[in-house]
C-alpha cells in the first residue's frame, strides 16, 4: 500500500511513463475507483426499476410521477453526457471525475431523505447531471492510466464487474425490500455514499492527476437545447397518462420537436458542437443509430414496466423479481466475447439482425403471455426473460463494432458518445411513451367492467380489494403490459430490418467456398 503522501511525490501534470498519467504500482486504484463508479450507476438503474412499487406506495406517487422519477435522471444524464465527456478533456480527467462522482453521491443523499415525489424527483434530475460526467469519466480514466498494450485486460476487468453488479444488484436489492419492507427504498440512494466515498479517496489519495488534453468547448448551449427538447418530448407524452394533463401533451410535444429542431440547427453552425450530425450521413452509421434506438427503447419499456406488473399486479415479491435482470447481465458478460470475435469475422450485419429477432421473439412471447393470463414467472417470464438476455448479447458487441467501422478513426470516440447518448434517449422516449400507452389500454379495460374503486395501473393493490374487482384489475394489467410488449417488439423486428439494409457485413455466420470467393 502506498500512503498519501508518496503520492504527492509523482508528477501531477505531466505524464509519467508509456504515455500514460499514472505509474504502473497506482494504475489499479484507477481501475478500482471506476468500477466502483460505474457500480453507483449501474445498481442504481436496476434497483430503481424493482423498487418502484414500493416507492409510489411510499410517497403516494402517481403513474406520471413514477415516470419521472426514471425520466429526470435519463433526461439530464442522456442529454449532458457529451458535455460531461468533454469536460474530462478539458479540466483533466480525474478532477472532472471525481466532481461527477461527488454530485451524483450528494444528489444520492438527498433522494434518499426526499419527503415526496416532486423533491425525489428534482433531485434525480441534478444525479443525472453527475452521472453524465461521471460515466463517460469511468471507461476514459481507465484508457487514459493504462498504456495500449495492457489497456484491453483493464477494460475487460471493469467490463466483468460491471456485468457482475447489474447482475446482482437487483436480486440483492429485491431480497432487502421484500424483508425490511417498502421505506428500505432510501437504502437504494444511500449505499451510493459510502461507494462514492471511497472511490474519491481512492482518485485523490492514490492517483496523480493528469493533465487537461485539449481546451475543447463544453456546449453547453447545445446541451440546454437538447436538455428542454427532449424534456419536452417525454413531459408530452407522460401527460397523456396524467389525469388532469392530459391537454398539455399535444402542446409540450409540438413544443419538443421545435426545440428538437433549433438543436438541429445551432449545432450545425456550431464550431464546436456537443453532437457532429455530419456522421449521420454515413449510412450505416446511421442505420445502426437508428437500430439502437429502437432496441433500448424496447430494452427500456419492458424493464421498467414488467416489475411493475409483476410486484404490483400479480404480487410476487421483490426478491422473486430482482432475478429478471439477471439473464440479460449474465448472458451479455458471458457471450460479448464471442460473439465480438464472429462479428470481426463475418461482419456485424448478421449479429445485430440475428440477436433484434430473437429479442423480438421475446417480448413478443411476453405479450402472448401476458395477454392470456398466464402468470407463470419461473417456467414462461423468466425464461423469455433470458431468451431476451441471449438476444441482446448477440447485439451488443457487434453493434459497437458497427458504429466504430463506419467512421474514421479520428471520428470514433464522437461516435461512441452519439450512440450512447441515443441508447439513453431511447429509454427516456420509451418509460414515457408507453407508460402512457399502458394507462391507456388499463383504463379502457377498466370502463369496459365499469368497475370503480381500482387503483392505477402499476399501483399495488389496497388489502381486502374484493376478489371480483382485484380479478378485473389484473386483467386490465396483463392487457396493458401486453401491449407495450407488442409495441417493443414490432420495433425490434424493425430494428433487425434497419440493421441488415444499412450495415455492412456478410450474410451468413460461416466461411464462402471456394468457388464463391471472387478473383
Amino acid at each position: 500500500m502506498h500512503s498519501p503522501s508518496e503520492a504527492a511525490a509523482v508528477p501531477l501534470t505531466n505524464p509519467v511513463t508509456n504515455g500514460t498519467f499514472c505509474p504502473q504500482s497506482r494504475r489499479r486504484f484507477v481501475l478500482v475507483a471506476a468500477i466502483l463508479a460505474s457500480a453507483l450507476g449501474f445498481i442504481d438503474g436496476s434497483i430503481l426499476a424493482i423498487a418502484t412499487p414500493a416507492i409510489r406506495v411510499n410517497l403516494g406517487a402517481s403513474l406520471a410521477e413514477a415516470q419521472w422519477i426514471s425520466n429526470a435522471y435519463a433526461l439530464t444524464l442522456s442529454a449532458l453526457i457529451l458535455a460531461g465527456g468533454a469536460a474530462g478533456d478539458r479540466f483533466g480527467l480525474r478532477r472532472a471525475f471525481v466532481a461527477g462522482i461527488a454530485l451524483f453521491i450528494l444528489a444520492s443523499l438527498a433522494c434518499a431523505l426526499a419527503p415526496n415525489a416532486i423533491v425525489l424527483i428534482a433531485f434525480r434530475a441534478l444525479q443525472g447531471i453527475g452521472a453524465a460526467i461521471m460515466v463517460p469519466g469511468s471507461l476514459a480514466i481507465i484508457a487514459k492510466a493504462y498504456p495500449k498494450k495492457e489497456r484491453g485486460r483493464a477494460i475487460g476487468i471493469w467490463a466483468a464487474a460491471s456485468a457482475l453488479t447489474t447482475a446482482l444488484g437487483p436480486v440483492f436489492g429485491g431480497f432487502v425490500l421484500s424483508a425490511f419492507g417498502d421505506g428500505i427504498w432510501r437504502a437504494i440512494f444511500a449505499i451510493n455514499l459510502p461507494l462514492g466515498l471511497i472511490s474519491i479517496w481512492l482518485l485523490l489519495a492514490k492517483v496523480p492527476a493528469d493533465a487537461p488534453t485539449e481546451k475543447r468547448s463544453l456546449d453547453l448551449g447545445g446541451a440546454a437545447l437538447a436538455t428542454l427538447a427532449f424534456g419536452a418530448l417525454a413531459y408530452g407524452l407522460t401527460s397523456m397518462s396524467a389525469s388532469g394533463e392530459g391537454l398539455m401533451a399535444g402542446p409540450s410535444i409540438a413544443a419538443g420537436v421545435v426545440l428538437l429542431a433549433v438543436f438541429i440547427v445551432f449545432e450545425l453552425r456550431q464550431r464546436e458542437p456537443m453532437i457532429d450530425l455530419g456522421l449521420f450521413r454515413v449510412g450505416a452509421f446511421a442505420g445502426a443509430n437508428v437500430a439502437t434506438f429502437f432496441l433500448y427503447f424496447a430494452l427500456s419499456a419492458n424493464l421498467f414496466y414488467l416489475p411493475m406488473l409483476l410486484i404490483a399486479g400479480w404480487g410476487l415479491s421483490t426478491a422473486e423479481v430482482g432475478f429478471i435482470f439477471l439473464p440479460l447481465s449474465a448472458s451479455i458478460a458471458l457471450l460479448s466475447g464471442p460473439v465480438g470475435k464472429l462479428s470481426d469475422r463475418i461482419g456485424p450485419r448478421f449479429p445485430i439482425a440475428c440477436g433484434s429477432l430473437v429479442v423480438a421473439f421475446a417480448f413478443a412471447g411476453l405479450a402472448l403471455l401476458t395477454y392470456a393470463g398466464i402468470h407463470n414467472f419461473w417456467t414462461g417470464t423468466l425464461p423469455l426473460m433470458g431468451l431476451m438476455g441471449l438476444g441482446m448479447a448477440l447485439v451488443v458487441s457487434p453493434l459497437s463494432t458497427a458504429i466504430m467501422t463506419a467512421v474514421e478513426d479520428k471520428d470514433t470516440g464522437a461516435a461512441s458518445g452519439i450512440n450512447n447518448a441515443v441508447s439513453r434517449i431511447g429509454g427516456l422516449i420509451a418509460v414515457a411513451a408507453m407508460g402512457s400507452l399502458a394507462a391507456w389500454v388499463y383504463a379502457n379495460a377498466l370502463d369496459a367492467s365499469a368497475t370503480s374503486g381500482i387503483p392505477g395501473f402499476g399501483e399495488p393493490a389496497p388489502a381486502g380489494l374484493a376478489p371480483a374487482i382485484d380479478a378485473t384489475r389484473l386483467a386490465a394489467s396483463d392487457a396493458a403490459f401486453a401491449a407495450v410488449s407488442s409495441v417493443t417488439a414490432l420495433l425490434c423486428l424493425l430494428a433487425a430490418v434497419i440493421a441488415w439494409t444499412t450495415i455492412p457485413g456478410d450474410r451468413l455466420p460461416w466461411p464462402r467456398r471456394a468457388e464463391d470467393t471472387p478473383g
